[in-house]
């Protein structure tokens, strides 16, 4: 039997349906379209009726129910915003405490020596890294969802506030050499006035009497961990998270790899011992190092003897044990002993008065009354504390799902926010600065056996003994070796620089978002190369999707399936039919590139072949009344031969719609337009693989006409059958119905 009678039989099931859909008597509407095989079977396919929603209805419900009080919701409640109250009493003790206590004894003994060095980076006195330290830990055991991340001061965010502290310090008129003579000279926790040559009276910037340098220093990093941490409250609240998903990898990576290079131009004049003012603005990195070489010649020997072997015993440690870190059960303490070992030979050596050598200095015990902090200032870094709040959420965030991933449990991002935000508010109370995850000491916590956030507070412990009766002791500690403590944590960083040609061979747009990125973020400052990275990113995207790729598609001999020309070879072409793919949404921006990609590649052009038949005709109609001479001194039948329309190779055009995952208006319009241009060189337009928002939105266009009867010969869900769909309507002539 001829493959007419099915197709008889197929359109009069679809009519049949149609007439009842149009009558009422049918609720669902109908979607139809051929699934041709063997038999030339024709299936209806129905779509789900969507129940309407009154989003009216279902947001005063959901804000009655908010807004509603009972035990147990504020129950539940306070065991979200305090999640330590849901696990703490299921805590296995002879299971968890030994693993907790280890780590935990591990991270603090790390965590000290870094706390140290990383004062530095933020312009800061060493106590108040350690208070940092101490409250981030302490609060995020409380309100945190991970049960690995470690908390606390971080080297990336440490220079971010650095960064800002300077700047506002330089702008306030005090001098950023860091030998200036110290509030804490004599040990004790009271503020002295004269700590700088020029003290500089704080009515300015919102302080009522007269502080000095390390006073006003502290005030603006206060105030600047206050204002980010309530953005991360106010994204937590808002539920904003989603920001995180506009920093990819290759962002966040080329932004760590650009800050540690600031970072390690920062150190570099400790390391050898010049004195050389702290830059600031746009380009800091490369006016550092012009700096550093004017200065080579005033390089302190001590200082350089000192930091190679540092920086050797670091560095070999730290390979040894990547190396053998299977048979470690935890990781070697070597800044600690670096810095005892440091600390006893500047103090016994008289380093710092035989070979004027810089020290830390004196570094009191005890804690400072907590104190507000000030509005005014907030004022001046609520710009500067944005970024702060999006990388250090993203950092924490990010390091919690991989530990969450790891480990088969699960976190919440919303709290997430919340936990890092209020380990910012509180702690700026009581003196400290911005924190973050921490990459390095979160994998040391995981691989020491840490089972829970119990280790946190064991690490604050170690860092509480020290603020309570060792700090003193590092008096005679060279700033040196905390510069080479801090090179040295960079290595992972620094390495990405490696990595390079597999990231290039794994994706190449990717490596060019890492490499403007890494170099905006050295070359510029942090926080533009951040803004430059993510601009990028989203461009690059943009770009990809005006510009996607673009093919005709051949048939798998003996098969129904079709794939690329260009890519793979012994596909057979389609008599009579082009099928075209376009691997993108097709939207506003790449409507033109979608329009020019068609015509070239089926070498037709519908607008240009309209216009030539149309003189065509118009040169038969000049040809029935005489031949007459044209302007160029050709008759009228030499033009209209040089005007003979071609004949077409191909009498149908499929449209693979499979990658196009939305239309907008124009999308839609642009489709209407090839249909009607093809049609009226008499060559239909099918489309294949539309999803359902696609259909939709054709179907709001006015694509299949107002009733959609013409629907089922327009639209098919699979590129076979619109072919079969396409050779059958040239029926033999004696092939009768």
């Amino acid at each position: 039997m001829c493959k007419a009678r099915a197709e008889h039989s197929c359109q009069k099931a679809i009519q049949e349906h149609t007439d009842e859909v149009n009558t009422g008597t049918m609720e669902r509407p109908l979607e139809a379209t051929r699934m041709e095989n063997s038999t030339s079977s024709c299936f209806l396919m129905e779509r789900r009726t969507r129940v309407k929603i009154n989003r009216k209805e279902v947001m005063l419900a959901k804000l009655r129910k908010s807004c509603s009080c009972t035990p147990k919701k504020l129950k539940n409640f306070v065991m979200d915003f305090l999640p330590v109250l849901r696990w703490l009493p299921k805590y296995q003790c002879k299971e968890y405490i030994w693993g907790d206590v280890m780590s935990g004894l591990v991270i603090g003994i790390i965590l000290v020596p870094q706390a140290i060095a990383y004062s530095l980076l933020a312009g800061l006195k060493p106590i108040y890294s350690l208070y940092t330290s101490f409250f981030a830990n302490i609060i995020y055991f409380l309100m945190g969802t991970s049960r690995h991340v470690s908390v606390g001061i971080f080297s990336l965010i440490s220079l971010m506030v650095g960064q800002v502290v300077d700047r506002e310090l330089l702008l306030a008129g005090f001098d950023l050499n860091d030998d200036a003579p110290s509030a804490w000279g004599d040990g004790s926790l009271q503020n002295d006035s004269q700590s700088n040559s020029s003290a500089f009276n704080l009515t300015v910037g919102g302080m009522n009497a007269e502080c000095g340098k390390e006073c006003y220093a502290i005030g603006i990093a206060t105030a600047l961990t206050f204002v980010a941490g309530v953005y991360q409250v106010l994204m937590g609240i808002f539920r904003l998270g989603f920001v995180s998903m506009y920093l990819s990898e290759s962002v966040l990576d080329g932004f760590a790899t650009g800050a540690s290079l600031t970072i390690l131009t920062a150190q570099v004049k400790y390391l050898i011992g010049i004195k050389i003012p702290r830059s600031q603005g746009h380009g800091m990195l490369v006016i550092t190092w012009i700096n550093i070489f004017r200065n080579i010649s005033q390089a302190n020997l001590c200082d350089v003897i000192t930091s190679a072997i540092c920086i050797m015993v670091l560095v070999t440690a730290k390979e040894l044990g990547d190396r053998y870190k299977h048979k470690l059960k935890f990781p070697l303490p070597t800044e600690l002993v670096v810095i005892v070992v440091a600390t006893l030979v500047s103090h016994y050596g008289k380093l710092n008065e035989v070979y004027a050598s810089s020290v830390s200095g004196a570094i009191p015990t005890g804690f400072i009354p907590p104190k507000v902090p000030h509005f005014n200032l907030m004022l001046r870094v609520a710009v500067d504390a944005l970024p702060l709040a999006v990388v250090s959420f993203v950092f924490t965030v990010s390091l919690s799902e991989m530990c969450a991933k790891k480990y088969a449990y699960t976190i919440r991002a919303n709290q997430e926010m919340f936990a890092v935000g209020f380990c910012n508010i509180i702690p700026s109370f009581f003196h400290s600065f911005a924190t973050s995850a921490a990459l390095a000491k979160t994998l040391v916590k995981t691989s020491t056996g840490c089972q829970t956030q119990v280790s946190g507070v064991i690490s604050a412990m170690v860092v509480l003994l020290v603020l309570l009766f060792l700090a003193p002791l590092f008096y005679s500690l060279q700033k040196c070796v905390l510069a080479c403590i801090i090179i040295v944590s960079l290595r992972g960083a620094l390495r990405k620089f490696q990595d390079v040609p597999a990231r290039y061979h794994v994706n190449k747009v990717d490596t060019l978002i890492w490499v403007v990125t890494m170099s905006a973020s050295a070359l510029i400052s942090t926080e533009i190369g951040l803004l430059v990275g993510i601009v990028f990113s989203m461009l690059c995207i943009i770009v990809r999707t005006q510009r996607p790729r673009t093919t005709l598609l051949g048939q798998i001999q003996n098969t129904s399936f079709y794939e690329d020309d260009l890519e793979y070879e012994n596909l057979s072409s389609v008599p009579k039919v082009k099928i075209f793919r376009f691997e993108a949404p097709l939207y506003y921006a790449n409507r033109n590139y979608f329009l020019k990609s068609l015509y070239r590649l089926t070498n037709l052009d519908p607008n240009l072949e309209a216009a030539r038949r149309k003189k065509y005709e118009k040169g038969k109609q000049h040809l029935k009344k005489g031949d007459h001479r044209t302007a160029n001194g050709l008759g009228i039948r030499e033009t209209t031969l040089q005007l003979v329309p071609k004949q077409n190779d191909f009498q149908a055009l499929v449209v693979d719609c499979s990658s196009i995952s939305f239309l907008d208006t124009t999308g839609v319009n642009t489709l209407k337009e090839i249909l009607k241009d093809y049609k009226d060189l008499n060559i239909s337009v099918l489309l294949a693989c539309c999803n359902p928002t696609v259909t939709d939105s054709l179907k709001r266009g006015g694509y299949f006409g107002k009733d959609f009867g013409s629907m089922q010969e327009m639209l098919f869900y699979s590129i076979h059958n619109a072919v079969q769909f396409a050779k059958d309507q040239k029926l033999p002539a004696d092939c009768s119905v």
